[in-house]
């Protein structure tokens, strides 16, 4: 089935979309993007938008800072995203990549004094770690400082870093890097954040170890406290407590929520997903695919019935 973009303000198809090669963002990373899922429900025979505003008003902060103005307001930003959709009539799971970037044909370092854009375009996406149990191992590449470059925002030429560190865990036989903060407390996947089942609680980072503030790991602190009574710890993570955690899993737009199993072939519990974790993966399962009535307003239905 064909896709869609829109770019310069327009509805094209995927295969025309095209940007040129001086742009300013392909050579210096100047683009803040997002990562959005539509999910497919066969028996509502709709796709589900998870958390759409949110994922603009993300996108929005982080255009502050690489000072990208955008003629959009994030509700304008969301019905672009569903009319996009509607377009390209999927009945599978999709990912919605939405940029906004600095758009200049013009070379030279700098944020200011360039023109901005936006686009955006959907793509059907299954499982990003093609994996029920992943293998981690820690990453010899660390996250950046804050004041190197703000990790709080999803800022396309920090990602180099995150493609350091996946594709020398793949190189070592893991599934998935984790990254250590400039301090050597742990930080995230190379595109999840992560969180550790210590006690009977959740422990996950906390926003000074160099993460990104999922919108994932906010749903996960959540439904952990609504539908579990389990409470989420945000503090720094010692390397050595990630190999004795009862049990550990990822979160992420495209990972969704993801076990680990073994972490530099340390067997995290049994082996296997936890109790609390298969608990949280079946009801956020549920809650994606609107079949959730109380998690209902994170949803955005896209067909119209």
């Amino acid at each position: 089935m064909p896709s869609y973009a829109f770019l310069h303000k327009q509805f094209v198809p995927l295969e025309e979309a095209k940007i040129g090669v001086m742009t300013h963002a392909l050579h210096y990373g100047t683009a803040i993007f997002e990562g959005i899922r539509g999910n497919w429900n066969s028996l509502k025979q709709q796709v589900y938008l998870f958390r759409l505003k949110e994922h603009y008003q993300r996108l929005l902060r982080g255009c502050c800072l690489l000072r990208i103005n955008l003629p959009y307001t994030a509700d304008e930003l969301c019905q672009i995203t569903i009319e996009l959709v509607r377009k390209c009539a999927f009945k599978e799971d999709i990912y919605i990549r939405p940029l906004a970037y600095k758009s200049s044909q013009a070379l030279g370092v700098r944020l200011h004094d360039l023109e901005d854009d936006f686009l955006v375009f959907a793509t059907p996406w299954g499982r990003y770690l093609d994996t029920d149990k992943c293998r981690c191992t820690i990453s010899s590449w660390r996250r950046p400082e804050a004041n190197v470059i703000p990790p709080q925002a999803k800022i396309t030429g920090l990602y180099i870093n995150n493609a350091f560190a996946k594709t020398e865990a793949m190189a070592k036989g893991f599934d998935e890097a984790i990254m250590l903060a400039p301090d050597g407390h742990i930080s995230e996947g190379s595109g999840e954040n992560i969180f550790l089942v210590i006690d009977g609680k959740l422990v996950t980072p906390a926003s000074y170890n160099s993460i990104l503030i999922g919108i994932t790991r906010d749903t996960v602190i959540k439904l952990a406290q609504n539908e579990l009574g389990v409470e989420t710890i945000e503090r720094p993570i010692d390397r050595s407590e990630l190999y004795t955690a009862q049990e550990c899993f990822l979160t992420g737009t495209a990972a969704h929520i993801t076990p680990v199993a073994e972490i530099d072939h340390y067997q995290i519990g049994d082996g296997k997903a936890g109790k609390i974790t298969a608990k949280l993966k079946k009801i956020y399962a549920e809650v994606i695919k609107g079949n959730h009535q109380k998690y209902q307003s994170w949803c955005t239905a896209v067909y119209k019935k």
